[in-house]
């Protein structure tokens, strides 16, 4: 009974780590959707909130790391079990850069609009790449939720639209500055908050990375995408 005991409260151990996770996820989630429509609209008490939040966000990633390392110490584990540590300890990291990407999109936002002479809706594709870089982090953990390294392996691909965007998104501005030099300011904080969301989208393949990692044992950094597919799908 009492190994049996043992073994019960390890496995508790392991999915509060995991459900830590996808809270900490949950919060960034709502961090970088603030910070976007805190960018389109100006909203002032988004912006201190998202701001406030990051706090909360790098409160998860101490928490969470201090857990992993006394689960390593306190349980020894080995071969999946350490994998599925190590990954967490890694996705965690990714996580709290993802919020502070979020809150850089916030400050920058507060400065375009405090100077208010923005035409945003010039920029409708900053929007669409912050769109896509959500739904690459929303199904990131979400493969990590359920271990599955196929949907983690199609995340990977789709940062190959977050780069395309981000390079249409620069080229929309320098024409904006060519056209009214007088918004150049306001040009190069765009740059920022579209980087920021580029960013966001490596974060968010770093994570579908570690889920390969955890589900295959294989590490598919820096690998070409149509090899992770066939590890992931192998």
């Amino acid at each position: 009974m009492g190994t049996e005991h043992l073994s019960k409260q390890y496995d508790n151990d392991l999915e509060t780590l995991r459900s830590g996770v996808l809270q900490m996820g949950g919060l960034v989630e709502a961090q970088i959707r603030g910070a976007i429509d805190a960018f389109a609209h100006g909203n002032q008490d988004l912006i201190d909130q998202v701001i406030a939040n990051e706090a909360r966000v790098n409160e998860y990633e101490v928490r969470i790391d201090d857990d992993c390392s006394h689960i390593i110490v306190k349980r020894q584990p080995a071969a999946s079990d350490l994998r599925l540590i190590m990954a967490i300890s890694k996705t965690v990291t990714d996580l709290e850069r993802i919020g502070d990407e979020a809150q850089k999109i916030a400050r920058m936002s507060r400065q375009i609009h405090e100077r208010g002479h923005a035409d945003l809706h010039r920029f409708a594709t900053v929007r669409h790449a912050a769109d896509i870089a959500l739904s690459m982090l929303r199904q990131a953990l979400d493969a990590f939720a359920r271990l599955d390294a196929a949907d983690a392996a199609s995340i990977i691909r789709q940062d190959v639209a977050i780069d395309t965007e981000f390079r249409s998104i620069l080229r929309q501005l320098i024409t904006f500055m060519m056209e009214d030099p007088r918004t150049i300011s306001t040009a190069l904080e765009i740059v920022w908050i579209a980087k920021a969301i580029e960013r966001i989208g490596d974060h968010a393949k770093n994570i579908a990375e570690d889920v390969i990692y955890i589900v295959k044992g294989t590490d598919v950094r820096h690998t070409a995408v149509e090899v992770v597919e066939r590890e992931a799908l192998g």
